[in-house]
């Protein structure tokens, strides 16, 4: 695999940038100390001609299947500072260096350029970032975090977009907002948009029970070996990273891991759905986890059996069973914990436990035809 000069490749990404009319471009930075006030400071994103585009040198990426968060869409990134770059890990997230800015933008598409709190419930990606920007008529941004590896590790920063969409301000106390989603058949349902506190990030993104130390969880070799529309040319991101100097070691993209993407018809039922829990669970449910006491690991490499919940009693779940009495009874998901779990918004009932206010029927429904499916039974 032919590599390009890191500083050759980053002139041509600018180029590159620049042709499809990136005037105005953030210079993306790496801020050491403190929080500043505005995410504008970092550079990451930011407007330009009624878009929002992405800073200098910062490299966009997407997940074969995504965290759910009440239907939302999102803008990931990626940056580092020249002179670094990441390695490569197999089973883990990418080992990123000190400097590193990672960002996620919350979004949803409008409804007839309507801003408010009225949104669409869609897999629609019509308005979402192609070609290196986004319209902002097209989309109502909610919140943006950021992740930056400082010297003593990562921290934690969430911003809220204002009302007129041109800043989003630091906003460490998390927040409420009544939003309503609008089904493409009209159907609408009122939900609470719940931005985290900064302590609250760690809930998520502490995924060692041992260090407790916050860190990326998305980055993973197999949720992001894939390809993105790079100014409209299609390029594997993880070579993307490679060719702009943001990553080595990687090895032929044969040997590279890759969970199912979301909707493939080519995958299979089991694929589609360890992918599911693996992105939305497994960074508390594996055996360093959060919830590494309860035995329910739900990484992509689980065998089948008990681990998996398969016929596994509940460990201090409390009312979160259901009154069901095992994590998985094959054939049957109207008696398994899981599947009541994920079909719950109770805060002391529903999983995962925090980033959601609503259910995710698509992903609900995928993991009951997977449970629908398995052969076997329990004794009850």
């Amino acid at each position: 695999m032919t590599t390009l000069p890191r500083s050759l490749a980053v002139s041509s990404l600018a180029l590159a940038l620049a042709a499809c009319g990136g005037t105005g471009q953030p210079e993306a930075r790496y801020i050491a100390e403190g929080n500043p006030p505005l995410l504008s400071d970092w550079g990451q994103v930011g407007l330009s001609g009624g878009d929002l585009v992405l800073g200098g040198n910062v490299v966009a990426y997407d997940m074969n299947t995504a965290l759910f968060t009440d239907y939302a869409h999102k803008l990931r990134t990626i940056w580092m500072p020249d002179g670094t770059t990441a390695h490569y890990r197999e089973g883990d997230t990418l080992d990123f260096p000190v400097g590193t800015v990672i960002t996620k933008t919350f979004y949803y598409p409008r409804i007839d350029g309507e801003l408010g709190e009225r949104v669409a419930r869609t897999e629609d990606t019509s308005a979402d970032f192609q070609d290196g920007r986004m319209a902002m008529d097209k989309v109502r941004l909610v919140e943006t975090r950021i992740l930056v590896h400082r010297e003593n590790g990562w921290v934690a920063l969430p911003y809220r977009w204002n009302e007129d969409q041109t800043e989003a301000r630091l906003h460490r106390v998390g927040a409420v907002i009544p939003m309503t989603l609008v089904a493409e058949d009209g159907g609408e349902e009122a939900f609470n948009y719940v931005m985290p506190n900064t302590n609250q990030c760690a809930g998520c993104h502490a995924p060692d029970s041992n260090s407790r130390a916050i860190s990326p969880i998305g980055p993973k070799p197999r949720h992001i070996n894939r390809d993105f529309a790079y100014t409209n040319i299609p390029q594997n991101q993880l070579e993307r990273l490679e060719t702009v100097g943001f990553l080595e070691g990687l090895p032929d993209l044969a040997q590279v891991p890759r969970n199912a993407a979301w909707g493939d018809e080519h995958a299979s039922l089991d694929e589609l759905a360890r992918s599911y829990l693996d992105v939305n669970c497994s960074h508390c449910h594996s055996e360093v986890g959060p919830a590494d006491t309860s035995g329910l690991f739900l990484e992509p490499d689980t065998p089948f059996g008990p681990n998996l919940g398969v016929c596994k009693l509940p460990i201090a779940a409390g009312s979160g069973t259901g009154n069901r009495p095992y994590d998985i009874v094959p054939g049957e998901p109207e008696n398994s914990i899981l599947v009541y779990r994920i079909d719950n918004v109770e805060p002391d009932e529903m999983m995962p436990e925090l980033g959601r206010s609503t259910v995710h029927a698509e992903g609900l429904e995928l993991v009951e035809r997977w449970i629908t499916e398995m052969t076997g039974s329990c004794e009850i």
